[in-house]
């Protein structure tokens, strides 16, 4: 019961930050070097990527399937996290955001990649014979 919270709490999470990525789409742009080519497109994908993975997230028969991507998202995404932090690139929604503050989003990801993988290990257990066809 505790895992399936965890699951819903992450999923909606996860979904609920997709939202942001459309709400404060040129706050996340800049967290992107300038050297990056179509930052606001990147943006965008990367919230359609997250209300993908949210949802993947809750149907068994996907579940660790999604759990698996979503980490490797959020490997993908460290990056952009850490060149924030080292140039002082406020939180998308901010016009300033303390430099400890910062720092946070990438020391957590360890964290959320640990926390998807926990709430995801468990996929469809149905009969054999559902699987099947």
């Amino acid at each position: 019961m505790i895992r399936l919270l965890g699951l819903y709490l992450f999923s909606i999470s996860f979904f609920t930050a997709g939202v942001t990525h459309f709400i404060y789409d040129r706050g996340y742009a800049e967290m992107l070097p300038e050297w990056v080519p179509l930052k606001l497109e990147l943006v965008y994908i990367t919230g359609i990527t997250e209300w993908l993975l949210a949802l993947l997230l809750i149907f068994p028969q996907t579940r660790r399937a999604a759990g698996f991507a979503t980490s490797a998202f959020l490997l993908l995404v460290l990056p952009a996290n850490i060149y924030a932090a080292i140039h002082g690139v406020p939180a998308p929604w901010s016009n300033e955001t303390p430099l400890a503050v910062l720092w946070l989003r990438p020391l957590f990801q360890p964290l959320l990649i640990w926390w998807v993988l926990a709430v995801s290990k468990h996929s469809y257990q149905g009969n054999v014979s559902d699987k099947i066809e």
